[in-house]
């Protein structure tokens, strides 16, 4: 039996989503056909007609509250004392504040259950949209933001098979061209400390490191005796450098996978008497003092704030209704060559 427009209001509530769905837009252009934005004339009545078939007619409040929701996005990063997210932090505020859009910042400290419970407060206060660098390749979950709508952006890590628009940098690249420098600067046991097992980022610096290993030595199989894991941090650094100047033949040089790791691995060298460029030391990321230090430390430099900048574009273009498909942004990263790197010790 058919249902009249009245009698369909009293047995079920009317989402946006459901008009979105009937209509075949995303709920973002319907809110805009019930707030007066820009909307084709077609769109327009293909979600009034949608609306009026489902019995959906949306009073002043709901409009309020739908306004009030739009206003915030939520940027959830792994490590707030990293200056390189703190940059890319930087990036989206401005870009958000041209709309009059407000960021609310989420420290998840690399921990999943954290991040879970920053989700969810991003889910169940109905932002507008949210921008993360995940904490895990394997572990983030993506699907109920996805699920329910909601704009998302994956900026720097991306969960894998998480299908959002995405800013990343061109990781593998960066580690490639900082592995090839000390090659070509003379070093030939050159570690790699990079982060956890499981994020997209370490992954991909490592395979450029073993990529310009392989293109300059393809006689020689490729070995993981001086490659490290470790947490991103200072002190994850410090311990993975002092295990590999334990080996029987230390590294003459050490590729570094973040910038806060390389201050532990600095450290770690000052407490066994050794001073680049005696050892190589070349860090990926630019700290404001890596000029400064002496000797000066070479480093990849990063488009953090543009990398911020351009992931809130891509969810300011989806919170106003973009259809466009899903797309990547690669950013490329820029190698700084200083006093660090300047060639191993002699015999």
């Amino acid at each position: 039996m058919d249902l009249t427009h009245g009698e369909r209001a009293r047995t079920q509530v009317v989402t946006i989503q459901d008009v979105a769905r009937a209509a075949g837009v995303s709920p973002a252009t319907v809110s805009r056909v019930f707030n007066g934005g820009n909307v084709t004339p077609a769109r327009a009545q293909s979600v009034q007609q949608a609306a009026a078939a489902l019995g959906f007619a949306p009073n002043r409040l709901a409009r309020s509250l739908r306004k009030q929701r739009s206003s915030v996005i939520a940027l959830l990063i792994p490590d707030i004392e990293n200056p390189f997210f703190t940059s890319l932090a930087r990036g989206v505020e401005d870009a958000a504040q041209r709309t009059s859009l407000s960021v609310v910042l989420c420290n998840s400290d690399e921990d999943t259950d954290k991040e879970r419970r920053y989700l969810e407060v991003a889910l169940g206060e109905q932002m507008a949209g949210v921008i993360v660098a995940a904490a895990s390749q394997d572990e983030t979950d993506l699907g109920p933001l996805i699920a329910r709508g909601v704009p998302v952006v994956a900026v720097d890590r991306r969960p894998r098979d998480a299908e959002v628009d995405a800013v990343r940098l061109d990781d593998r690249h960066g580690g490639e061209a900082a592995t090839r420098h000390l090659l070509r600067a003379g070093y030939r046991r050159i570690a790699c400390i990079t982060g956890p097992q499981g994020a997209s980022t370490s992954e991909e610096r490592l395979a450029g490191h073993r990529s310009a290993l392989r293109a300059a030595r393809p006689e020689d199989a490729v070995d993981d005796t001086y490659v490290r894991h470790a947490d991103f941090r200072v002190e994850g650094g410090r311990a993975a450098m002092r295990d590999l100047l334990s080996l029987p033949e230390p590294p003459d040089a050490v590729f570094v996978a973040n910038n806060l790791m390389t201050i532990g691995v600095l450290d770690a060298l000052r407490e066994a008497g050794l001073t680049p460029p005696g050892i190589g030391v070349l860090s990926f990321g630019d700290v404001p003092w890596a000029s400064l230090v002496r000797p000066s430390l070479s480093a990849v430099e990063l488009p953090s704030y543009e990398l911020g900048r351009t992931a809130a574009d891509l969810l300011l273009q989806r919170i106003e209704g973009g259809d466009a498909p899903l797309q990547t942004v690669v950013l490329r990263t820029t190698l700084q060559v200083r006093e660090s790197t300047g060639g191993p010790a002699g015999p």
